[in-house]
């Protein structure tokens, strides 16, 4: 059986490069997802034109069936899945006047709780040897600093469990919605706490692999692509959407045997503190 790469909102922007970057450098069959599967194979026949040959599977994360269906055809076909790259995501734009309660739910909605889904149903699949990589940012790591001391120390800390996490994202959102997440030492971005949230699942995740799968070497990170020109962040940011896959492409691709990075936050391919 070929080795095999998911990547999810594999149709446009960084994930989209993530295919193209994976579909080059990993030794097996590179799945470009998408919820759409009119944008999703259109994005595939165009890597098809540049000679590679990436394959497609509908995958929505925001939708409990899609993920379950896919998983389940992953299980099948390949016995599982050696990397997974937790891509997708959304983010309102600075301008958008939607009020901050509804922003901060359906952002998290997608950037924490579907992503969440995604790993807790897909980690038990993940192959001996295999790499999981969640897309976040450095946008997470400002928020953080921008909360409370007490809540940067829950965030920060080695033995909060995943349901606490889980607690502390759903109590932001009442409390954005409710209108009182400043006074309850919360910043006014939701974007950056729905990245706050992942980073730190990631790490919780890390932590549960190493004491519940110890020989399997499977590593799981965070990272920040960097400011990428994409339609989520606009015309004026720094890379290209290639340069942007270079640190998530490198933690799919960490080689066979490798201890670390494991359970990090990484940018420009190096440890970044947390």
């Amino acid at each position: 059986i070929s080795k095999v790469a998911l990547v999810t909102g594999g149709n446009k922007g960084i994930g989209f490069a993530i295919v193209r970057a994976m579909c080059k450098d990993f030794a097996g069959d590179v799945y470009l997802t998408a919820r759409d599967v009119g944008r999703g194979t259109a994005a595939v026949d165009s890597l098809k034109k540049e000679g590679l040959a990436p394959l497609f599977h509908q995958l929505d994360i925001n939708d409990p069936d899609s993920v379950r269906s896919a998983r389940d055809f992953f299980t099948e076909k390949y016995g599982g899945l050696d990397v997974l790259v937790n891509n997708a995501g959304i983010a309102f734009k600075m301008a958008d006047t939607t009020p901050f309660g509804i922003q901060a739910d359906v952002t998290l909605k997608t950037n924490f709780f579907a992503t969440r889904d995604m790993c807790n149903v897909f980690l038990p699949i993940i192959k001996p040897g295999g790499r999981m990589v969640n897309v976040s940012s450095v946008m997470g790591s400002m928020a953080l600093s921008r909360c409370s001391p007490e809540l940067q120390a829950r965030f920060r800390s080695d033995d909060i469990t995943e349901e606490e996490l889980v607690g502390l994202m759903e109590q932001f959102v009442r409390d954005a919605q409710e209108g009182v997440h400043a006074e309850r030492g919360w910043p006014s971005t939701a974007y950056g706490i729905s990245k706050t949230g992942l980073t730190t699942l990631t790490r919780i995740l890390a932590r549960n692999l190493t004491k519940e799968r110890p020989g399997d070497e499977v590593l799981c990170n965070a990272c920040c692509p960097g400011w990428v020109r994409t339609d989520m962040a606009g015309p004026n940011a720094t890379k290209s959407p290639d340069e942007g896959a270079v640190t998530p492409v490198y933690l799919a691709l960490l080689p066979a045997g490798a201890k670390e990075p494991h359970g990090q936050f990484v940018s420009e391919k190096k440890v970044q503190p947390w």
